[in-house]
């Protein structure tokens, strides 16, 4: 006997195969305790702080990176920005003080500055996740603004070395967000990093969160969450670039055409749309099959040719229109995972 699952139940599943293990995230959570001592104790009086997938609270398995960032006092500071010194320095100080920390007990530990565009990167030589060749963390040497909002961050690849942005506002938001929502923006994010991931990644996972913190602020199933999301991502996208939240620095760039980006989007949108009409009327197999493309990795296909058959027979029956595009059953629609482009 098939057996035929909601589509709340599905989602649920699949968040879980792809959920950080707390495993996982208390060794990754120890690491980041090292490295903010070590940047702390290389910068007297600085503070530290935490951004990325873990401190945000969506972070996937395998878990292979992590973010920190330092921010020096304004003493400290005076002599680094735009017009004046670049990190390169702050870049090496921390550098040699996490190896003076670390060497002993990652005997592989290797520490990249020079090409970095931002922060250090630390390589420990030692995953987190069993099977994985490393585990990562981007160390970041940051300076505060002038104006009191956000902080001057390293860019070593423009002429004045430096830009602004505001990575503690934005863990505030996001977590703000988690708890408006009872945890459904987390969830919902990692589906959406899962979908980014096996469909050409046409944005970067901070995108997908600017995008969540404008539609995603109250509890509500996770299809709705995801529905909510493609469709407010759509048609944003389709506007232009997504501003920074914080209202701090520029826009968030794309991983490619913004046409193209678009139409993944509109597409995973009207698949959601096509799986909630078909759980609504009674055809769990069709939803499935809709939502399966979606998320193939997570949802398993569903093979939905009788459910078809009968809805077809019943639109010609009614007088309607045989053919439905995206509705067709498996086996009559065969979308790629870059969705034509």
């Amino acid at each position: 006997m098939v057996r035929k699952e909601s589509l709340a139940s599905l989602l649920d599943e699949g968040r879980r195969k792809i959920q950080v293990t707390d495993k996982e995230l208390d060794e990754a959570k120890r690491r980041r305790r090292l490295l903010a001592s070590s940047v702390r104790r290389a910068f007297p009086g600085s503070t530290t702080y935490f951004n990325g997938s873990v401190a945000h609270g969506d972070a996937n398995t395998p878990l292979t990176d992590l973010d920190l960032g330092t921010v020096l006092t304004k003493e400290d500071a005076e002599p680094y920005g735009p017009g004046k010194k670049s990190a390169l320095a702050l870049m090496e100080i921390a550098r040699d003080a996490i190896h003076e920390d670390l060497d002993d007990e990652f005997p592989k530990l290797a520490i990249e500055v020079e090409g970095r565009r931002r922060a250090v990167l630390v390589r420990f030589g030692d995953p987190v996740t069993p099977g994985q060749t490393d585990f990562t963390a981007d160390v970041m040497t940051a300076i505060p603004h002038p104006s009191g909002r956000g902080l001057y961050i390293p860019n070593t690849k423009i002429s004045a070395q430096w830009d602004r942005a505001d990575p503690i506002t934005h863990t505030q938001m996001v977590l703000q967000a988690i708890e408006d929502t009872k945890v459904v923006f987390a969830r919902t994010v990692r589906l959406l990093k899962h979908w980014n991931g096996t469909h050409s990644k046409p944005m970067c996972s901070w995108n997908i969160k600017a995008l969540c913190l404008g539609c995603l602020d109250e509890p509500m199933p996770l299809i709705e969450a995801l529905q909510t999301f493609f469709a407010y991502a759509a048609d944003q996208i389709d506007r232009g670039p997504t501003p920074d939240p914080a209202g701090v620095a520029g826009p968030i760039p794309l991983n490619m055409p913004r046409a193209a980006v678009h139409k993944r989007l509109s597409t995973a949108q009207k698949y959601i749309d096509l799986a909630i009409e078909h759980e609504k009327a009674g055809r769990p197999l069709s939803a499935q099959h809709a939502l399966h493309q979606v998320l193939p990795e997570l949802v398993p296909d569903a093979d939905a040719t009788a459910e078809e058959a009968d809805r077809l027979a019943r639109t010609v029956r009614s007088g309607g229109t045989a053919a439905s595009g995206l509705g067709l059953a498996a086996g009559l629609v065969t979308p790629t995972r870059a969705w034509g482009i």
